[in-house]
Parts: C-alpha cells; structure tokens; sequence
C-alpha cells in the first residue's frame, strides 16, 4: 500500500533555466544536484549508455519534484502535451500562498500564464467551506503547471 507520493519527475531540456524557474517563481530548495550513469540506470530505464543530470528540489510538502536532464539518450517532445486534455500525466499543481503576485511573476521568471486567476464554482465543486483560487501556466519548457490557494469564505460572497 503507498503511503505517500514520493516526488514528481519532469524531464527537460534545460536544467539550470527549470530549476531557476521552480527556485525563483514557487521558491522551491535545491536539495542536490547530480550525474547519474551506468549499468543500475540502464537497467531500471531500459535505455542504453544513460547519462543524464538530475535537480531535487523540495517545497514545505511532502513530494519533491525531480527535474532530470537525459544527455544521453536526448528523447523527443510529443505531439499534444500542450493540451490539457491530452491523455496521460498532464500537469503539476503546487498550493502557494500570494497566488495573485506569483502570477503577476509568472513572465519574469520564464513562465507563460494560460488563464487569469479563476475562483472555482462551489456549487460545482465543494471545498469544505473554502474557495479555491487557480491559475494555470507554462513552465520554460511548455509543461502546464497549477498554482492554487484555499481560502476561508467570510459569508459575505
């Protein structure tokens, strides 16, 4: 049984830019930055020759976020993942506080917003007695990210 979600993995082309980005925009700690290579890696990918380097960063949470640069073998971008109903892992969602000044900050830390902060219906969705604020973006490399924040209702809504 899993007790908990360990970290995320996003695979990109540029490490220092995404790193900086995560580092910079949602304040993420650089836990240890890495090289990996050799037969335990070929073996668990299944790819041959693996190099590649990896960055953990860590939030408050629980899960980290494991951004790995492959050097070898480079793979390839498909088609659709800019779609957010593209089938399979679509986005990455981070709970942050100052959500309307982290998307004021989007663009300047190399980020694309897709939408401006929406509040999400409660009659469509319940939230224990909160709102929930939400903005979708792009990260440098294109992956759709989600910054949200829960927020008591004062009754006068």
């Amino acid at each position: 049984m899993a007790s908990r979600i360990d970290h995320v993995n996003i695979v990109v082309e540029d490490l220092g830019r995404m790193t900086s980005f995560y580092q910079d925009l949602l304040g993420l700690r650089l836990v240890r930055r890495i090289r990996i290579h050799g037969d335990w890696i070929t073996s668990l990918t299944g790819l041959e020759g693996v190099e590649a380097e990896v960055a953990y960063l860590e939030g408050a949470g629980e899960a980290g976020l494991e951004l790995i640069c492959y050097r070898r073998p480079k793979g390839a971008r498909p088609q659709g993942l800019e779609r957010p109903n593209t089938l399979g892992l679509r986005h990455l969602a981070f709970r942050v506080d100052g959500l309307d000044e982290l998307a004021e900050r989007v663009e300047e830390a190399g980020g694309q917003l897709v939408s401006p902060v929406r509040e999400v219906p409660t009659e469509q969705v319940d939230f224990a007695g909160r709102r929930k604020r939400i903005v979708y973006l792009r990260d440098p490399e294109a992956n759709l990210v989600e910054l949200c924040t829960y927020e008591a209702t004062t009754g006068a809504d």
